[in-house]
């Protein structure tokens, strides 16, 4: 039930409306009268209605500043404005506040139900939309974590993305950096580990540096994936880091390595998540337990591992398209380069995810995701040989989903030509280069090499004997020879000589001897 105040100096009036109106019959009740703006306000501040139904003119404070007044703290409250002036300058003010209905006195019961009803009806919609927009924040704020994370791991894992895309994810997960600048933590646990300690090192590490700081966190294997702002100090942040590792070691009695990458912009992750992952190689020479930076690697990291290129274009197009055995053979050929590369597990680990991603984007858009998730279980591999064997397995159902696609469309084009064909034997204006322009609106010379892949024959070649053979048949048939109706009936239009002419090249006789022959 709706909540309404009657606020009117006049005392018969007041009366009259409040016996005259059926509340109930309406899902309303009135709960108070007020005789003035200064009562009403009291009134209203202790038993806050929804609906406030209240005269212009009244002694002490008048309809239009208690509208003002109400409207300032509780803007949620309707009016309905009742006066005996018609000046246009009282409605225009109440229409400020949101006043959407005002009426003139006398007004009947049904002029005050009919007003009555569609404020009701306007608050019944918005409570509707705020329940709606109520359920979908509290369904979108189960899966933002989740998604926050995903974002995270293709951020540093996908090339493709740009400042336009981390523009768009940032409105929405309402992320803001300073001059667009970021830095990148990965964090490492030692020994034999479980998913409790990746989630207890990355809640550790959130709570030491702050929400100020961290941006994203996420798990990619067995790393914490912190994506953070800047930090100025690095001191500090290096002290941060050491507190983040002294509290984790003191409750899981285990190490945790950080890597810390160089600040750079936010279209620079991918490059700072490599780097993080270089530096996670070093624990070797600093202990594991360590906190590494590009500066404790230096020059030396060049000089033991030179960056392993590879332009993955060529091979995507490859598997795009189905070529299964060129895919093969780029692939074999890309693990013995990285095998003889001779570079740490990890680092060479590094250099598969994106080619691994880079593969899979390649597939159906409904499978990418479920291919994405598995890039943590290239941690899992101890070999370079079983992840051969994983990234050549992927790349080969890829390929050849990509391959029976590909012929299942071109078969329904060669299909369809085909029908045309048939359907427009009869059309002088039939060639490739009308079916490409006026039927399958794609280009000629494309369909010119499908169509002769398919059948082994040129599409002018294919339709020039396919009307001969039908006109064989219907000589046969009719055992008529009317040189000029075969012409008009096969394509040749009014040009009956030219009609001989390739009859007599196809068959070796004219239409007349051909009816003769034996």
């Amino acid at each position: 039930m709706y909540k309404v105040l009657l606020v009117d100096d006049e005392r018969i009036i007041v009366e009259g409306i409040s016996r005259t109106v059926n509340w109930q019959a309406h899902g309303t009740e009135l709960i108070g009268t007020a005789r003035n703006g200064l009562e009403a306000l009291a009134f209203i501040d202790t038993h806050m209605p929804d609906i406030v139904i209240s005269d212009i003119k009244m002694p002490g404070m008048n309809g239009l500043q208690l509208v003002e007044k109400v409207h300032e703290s509780y803007p949620h409250i309707s009016f309905i404005m009742l006066s005996g002036f018609s000046e246009f300058d009282y409605a225009r003010t109440a229409m400020q506040f949101g006043v959407k209905h005002y009426l003139l006195k006398p007004c009947n019961e049904n002029t005050i139900t009919d007003a009555l009803e569609e404020v009701i009806g306007s608050l019944r919609k918005l409570e509707t939309q705020e329940a709606f927009m109520h359920n979908i924040q509290k369904e979108l704020s189960k899966v933002l974590p989740h998604a926050k994370e995903q974002f995270l791991k293709e951020l540093v894992t996908n090339k493709m993305y740009g400042q336009r895309d981390w523009d768009d994810y940032g409105r929405l997960f309402h992320l803001t950096i300073e001059h667009n600048r970021v830095q990148l933590l990965l964090f490492k646990i030692e020994g034999n580990i479980e998913f409790e300690h990746l989630f207890a090192i990355k809640n550790i590490a959130q709570d030491v540096l702050g929400q100020k700081l961290v941006l994203l966190s996420t798990t990619i294997g067995k790393h914490v994936l912190l994506l953070i702002k800047e930090d100025s100090t690095t001191e500090a942040l290096l002290d941060k880091l050491q507190q983040i590792n002294q509290t984790f070691s003191t409750y899981y009695k285990l190490d945790a390595t950080v890597a810390v990458s160089t600040p750079g912009s936010i279209v620079e992750t991918r490059k700072m998540y490599r780097e993080t992952l270089e530096c996670l190689n070093y624990q070797f020479y600093l202990g594991e337990g360590s906190i590494i930076t590009s500066e404790d690697i230096g020059n030396e990291g060049d000089a033991l591992a030179a960056p392993f290129l590879y332009d993955e274009e060529p091979l995507c197009m490859h598997v795009k398209s189905g070529d299964w055995s060129y895919v093969e053979a780029e692939l074999r050929s890309y693990f013995t380069q990285l095998a003889e590369s001779r570079m740490d597990t990890q680092l060479s680990k590094s250099y598969l995810i994106p080619l691994y991603v880079a593969i899979v984007r390649q597939g159906k858009a409904e499978e990418i995701n479920d291919y994405l998730k598995k890039i943590a279980s290239l941690d899992q591999f101890s070999t370079l040989k079983a992840l051969e064997q994983f990234v050549l397995e992927t790349a080969k159902d890829i390929c050849l989903a990509n391959y029976q696609s590909h012929t299942k469309k071109q078969s329904f084009i060669i299909n369809k030509m085909l029908s045309v064909i048939e359907e427009q034997l009869a059309n002088p204006d039939l060639s490739l280069g009308w079916v490409a322009s006026e039927i399958l609106y794609m280009n000629a010379d494309y369909l010119g090499k499908l169509f002769k892949k398919e059948t082994g024959d040129k599409f002018s070649n294919y339709v020039v004997r396919l009307r001969m053979e039908r006109a064989m048949e219907e000589i046969e048939h009719t055992g008529d020879v009317k040189v000029f109706e075969l012409a008009e009936k096969f394509g040749f239009g009014g040009n009956p000589q030219y009609f001989s002419q390739v009859f007599k090249k196809h068959t070796g006789f004219t239409p007349s001897e051909y009816k003769r022959s034996p």
